[in-house]
């Protein structure tokens, strides 16, 4: 539910929101006002002094971060009247004024292929890879751990007879390791527990970041994981115009499904392969490279499930693949 509330709305929650900065994006050349009034305009009673320069770059992020948060919003407030339950993840992808946005909440990736280069356009949201920031609020609301958890990292589970040991620990200040002496509090269960793919939050979800799942718990208890999933996109920045791009070069966007058994060099070798078997002129050529990919992917049924032609496991994961030309936007109007 979440997925589909999204994927009709959030775009429209961009637009809007690009709709009441659009005045400043066609003026690029003069200093956006620190207020705006209510109806959109600059407030001209206004005149502080200007400390910090704001691109027009960061207004357009602003703007898609703004959207998303609201976009969470909409579907918390929605989720009663419309049964709405789950969350997803969101990768939008927004060409304005020459440049090319990005904004990423979950474990969906984005590349882009330039002349067979590949320049990634998303980074990955783990438990592993936003542990200070989950460690940091467990540390400053130790509520939201009910009790039940710890906000420190342990190479592994403590033991009740580890008691007074020493043993080597990390919290949301640090990036390496250090010994702590262990005490009755540090008995709880990890915040974060596991490695890799089987990394989770609160034994839970094993994504940091994604729309929704406000209801969501850790099993059999009242505690709620929503707080620490956040619905807050990263947004990279590509400067189409800067770069001249040939009709084989794109943008692919995938969810989980296609990265978790293909690389980003995999999949950018398998679609400059198919683009360059294909017409040039066959409208169809990015929808096919798309199609080839998630085939590549899934594998083929065999007799002990889907199978990779190396007889590695397919992924039982869903896909979405999209690939986008950036060749031809100088035409478009």
């Amino acid at each position: 539910g979440a997925a589909i509330m999204a994927s009709k709305l959030l775009h429209r929650l961009i637009r809007d929101r690009l709709g009441e900065i659009c005045h400043l994006l066609e003026n690029p050349g003069s200093a956006p006002p620190i207020c705006l009034a209510k109806n959109g305009s600059p407030d001209s009673a206004v005149r502080f002094h200007m400390e910090k320069v704001v691109s027009m770059e960061s207004l357009v992020m602003g703007v898609i971060e703004t959207a998303f948060k609201q976009m969470d919003d909409l579907i918390e407030k929605e989720k009663t009247s419309y049964a709405i339950s789950g969350g997803c993840c969101a990768l939008a992808a927004i060409h304005l004024m020459g440049k090319l946005y990005v904004a990423n909440a979950g474990d969906s990736r984005a590349i882009i292929i330039r002349n067979s280069e590949v320049i990634p356009m998303t980074n990955e949201f783990t438990p592993e890879s936003e542990r200070q920031r989950l460690q940091y609020l467990g540390f400053l609301r130790p509520e939201l751990l009910g009790n039940e958890f710890t906000h420190i990292e342990f190479p592994r589970r403590i033991q009740h007879s580890e008691l007074g040991k020493k043993m080597l620990y990390r919290d949301h200040t640090m990036t390496g390791w250090a010994y702590k002496t262990i005490v009755e509090d540090d008995l709880k269960f990890p915040l974060i527990y596991g490695e890799g793919k089987k990394a989770r939050v609160m034994a839970t979800i094993g994504v940091t970041r994604g729309l929704g799942d406000h209801d969501l718990k850790v099993y059999n208890s009242n505690i709620y994981i929503k707080p620490f999933l956040s619905c807050v996109p990263e947004v990279m920045v590509y400067n189409v115009d800067e770069n001249k791009h040939g009709p084989d070069d794109v943008l692919v966007m995938g969810t989980d499904g296609l990265w978790d058994v293909t690389t980003d060099r995999e999949v950018a070798d398998a679609v400059s392969a198919y683009l360059s078997c294909c017409d040039p002129a066959d409208p169809m050529r990015y929808t096919l490279a798309a199609q080839d990919l998630l085939m590549r992917s899934r594998g083929v049924l065999k007799e002990r499930g889907w199978r990779l032609p190396n007889e590695k496991l397919g992924s039982g994961d869903d896909i979405t693949v999209f690939v986008i030309p950036l060749a031809g936007h100088e035409s478009e109007t």
